[in-house]
C-alpha cells in the first residue's frame, strides 16, 4: 500500500462522478456518515447541501468534519480529509458549485433538469486540507491478481 500521495498521483479519482461519504458529528459526540455530491476544486472539496440541512448544523456546532473518496476498482485509491469545514452562504457560489456538480454528476442534459427543479437556497460544506491521508494499492498488482502492467480500474477475469 503506497501512502502520502500527492492529488496528482491520485490520477482521475477526483474527478470521477463518485459519491464521497462526509462524517459529521451529532451533539453527542457520535458520528453521521452521509453520501454526497462534491468536487475537488482549488486545493480543496465543495459540498453542496441545503442551508438547514443537519450536516450544516453539526459543522457549525462541532466545527470539525471527515471526507472519504474511495473507488471500488483496482488500485483502490482514496482520499481522506479531516479539516475545519467552512459553511459558505453565498447564493452565487453556491449555485455555480450546484451547477458544476450536477453535470459532472449527471451530464448535461439531466443535470438541466434536476437544476429547475432545485432549491435557489444551496451552501457549500467546504473543506481545504486540514489532515490529509491518501493511498493506493498500486504496489500490490499481484497480491489482487494484476501482473505487474495492469490497466486502472479493472478487475481480473474470473475463471
Amino acid at each position: 500500500m503506497r501512502k502520502g500521495l500527492s492529488i496528482q498521483e491520485l490520477g482521475d479519482l477526483l474527478e470521477r462522478p463518485y459519491n464521497a461519504t462526509l462524517a459529521t458529528y451529532r451533539r453527542d459526540g457520535s458520528v453521521l456518515l452521509s453520501p454526497v455530491w462534491h468536487e475537488w476544486r482549488d486545493d480543496g472539496f465543495n459540498i453542496i447541501t441545503g442551508p438547514d440541512d443537519v450536516k450544516v448544523r453539526h459543522i457549525e456546532r462541532q466545527h470539525r468534519a471527515v471526507v472519504v473518496v474511495s473507488d471500488n476498482d483496482f488500485p483502490f485509491r482514496g482520499i481522506e480529509l479531516s479539516c475545519s469545514p467552512t459553511i459558505v452562504r453565498d447564493i452565487r457560489f453556491g449555485q455555480d458549485a450546484l451547477r458544476r456538480i450536477a453535470i459532472r454528476y449527471l451530464g448535461a442534459e439531466r443535470a438541466q433538469v434536476y437544476l429547475r427543479s432545485s432549491s435557489e437556497s444551496i451552501v457549500v460544506i467546504r473543506m481545504e486540507p486540514g489532515d490529509l491521508r491518501t493511498w493506493d494499492f498500486v504496489d500490490d498488482a499481484e497480491s489482487f491478481g494484476f501482473g505487474a502492467t495492469h490497466e486502472p480500474n479493472t478487475r481480473p477475469t474470473q475463471g
